[in-house]
C-alpha cells in the first residue's frame, strides 16, 4: 500500500514538473537595452541595460529556477532566485532583468554586463540547465536608449510568417523582420503601442468638415428614437388589448359581440346621445314660471352700526 501512495506522488511531481517545464517555454526574451544613457532605472535609481522576458501563454509562469547568462558555453551563469513572488509572470505580462553583474541587488540583477561594441549573446534555459528556452544575439553596433526587440511581444519566426500570409499590409506597415530596433524604448510594456487610432485617424483624411460625424450622429438619434416610439407603441397596445380583455371578462362579453359592438356605426350612437339629453335635460314650461319665496332672517341687536365705535380712544 506505502508503494502505491508513494509511486502515485512520485507521478503526481513528475506530472507537475513535466506541466511547469512546458509553461516555460512559452517564455521569450522580448526586448534588450544595451546602451542606456536617459531611459529606465533600477530600482536604486541607476541606469543599466536591461533585458526584459515576456510570458506568452495563457498561464501564470514562475521563472525562479530558471537560468540567463550571456555565454553559451556556461547555460547556469545566473540562477534566478527561488522564493520571490515577482518571479510568476502574469499571463501577457513581463519581467524586466538588469545586466549590471550585481547579483547581490536583488533577484533580478544578473551577475554579467553588456558589451556595446560586440555582439552581445543572450540565453534563457529551463531549470535543468540544459533545455533552451529561447535566445538571441544583439548585433553590435547598438544606439544609445534604442532598444532591439520582437516586432510583437512574444513572436515566433512561424507568427510573424503567418501575419505576412494573412494580412497583406502587414509588411508594408510593419516590415518582415522578426527582430527590429526600437526609438521608443516599452520596458516592462507592450513592444508594440499604439499612439493613434487607424480608424479615427481614417475618418479625420476622409471628412475633414466633419458633415459624416454629424450625419452618423443625428442618424444614431433618430434611430434610437424610432425604436423608443416602435417600442412605447408596442407596450401601449399590449396594454389596451388587455384592458379591453378584462372589461369584456367583467360585462360577460364574448369576443363575436364585442366586435360586432366595435363595428357599430357612429350615427347609431349620436342618435342615442341626443334621446337621452332630450329625456333628461330639456323641460316644460314650468322651467319659465319665477317663484319667490320668503327668506327668514334672524334679527340681533350686535348687527347694529351704532354699537360700533365712531372714534379713537384717547390714549393719555
Amino acid at each position: 500500500m506505502k508503494q502505491k501512495i508513494i509511486g502515485g506522488l512520485l507521478l503526481l511531481a513528475c506530472t507537475f514538473t513535466a506541466v511547469q517545464a512546458q509553461r516555460t517555454t512559452f517564455l521569450k526574451i522580448n526586448e534588450i537595452l544595451v546602451i542606456n544613457e536617459d531611459n529606465f532605472e533600477d530600482d536604486y535609481g541607476n541606469k543599466f541595460p536591461w533585458i526584459e522576458i515576456y510570458n506568452a501563454s495563457p498561464g501564470t509562469v514562475d521563472i525562479a529556477g530558471c537560468f540567463l547568462t550571456n555565454d553559451m558555453n556556461d547555460p547556469r551563469k545566473y540562477p534566478i532566485p527561488k522564493g520571490d513572488v515577482l518571479t510568476k509572470i502574469k499571463p501577457r505580462q513581463h519581467v524586466l532583468f538588469w545586466a549590471d553583474n550585481m547579483p547581490t541587488r536583488g533577484t533580478f540583477h544578473v551577475n554579467f554586463m553588456l558589451d556595446p561594441e560586440q555582439p552581445n549573446f543572450i540565453a534563457l534555459f529551463d531549470s535543468d540547465g540544459h533545455t533552451l528556452i529561447d535566445s538571441i544575439t544583439v548585433p553590435a553596433g547598438q544606439q544609445p536608449d534604442i532598444s532591439y526587440g520582437l516586432i510583437e511581444d512574444g513572436w515566433s519566426t512561424a507568427r510573424l510568417a503567418e501575419e505576412l500570409h494573412l494580412n497583406s499590409t502587414y509588411k508594408e506597415k510593419n516590415g518582415s523582420e522578426l527582430w527590429i530596433y526600437f526609438k521608443k524604448v516599452t520596458p516592462s510594456s507592450n513592444n508594440k503601442i499604439l499612439d493613434t487610432n487607424e480608424k479615427i485617424e481614417k475618418f479625420k483624411k476622409n471628412d475633414q468638415a466633419g458633415v459624416g460625424m454629424t450625419l452618423t450622429a443625428m442618424a444614431v438619434v433618430f434611430i434610437g428614437l424610432l425604436l423608443l416610439f416602435l417600442f412605447f407603441k408596442l407596450i401601449g397596445n399590449i396594454a389596451v388589448a388587455l384592458s379591453h380583455k378584462r372589461a369584456m371578462k367583467a360585462s360577460g362579453v364574448s369576443r363575436e359581440e364585442a366586435k360586432d359592438i366595435i363595428q357599430t356605426s357612429g350615427d347609431i350612437y349620436a342618435a342615442i346621445a341626443m334621446a337621452i339629453y332630450e329625456a333628461t335635460e330639456l323641460h316644460d314650461e314650468e322651467n319659465t314660471i319665477l317663484t319667490i319665496k320668503n327668506t327668514a332672517r334672524i334679527y340681533s341687536p350686535w348687527n347694529s352700526k351704532i354699537y360700533t365705535l365712531r372714534e379713537t380712544p384717547v390714549k393719555k
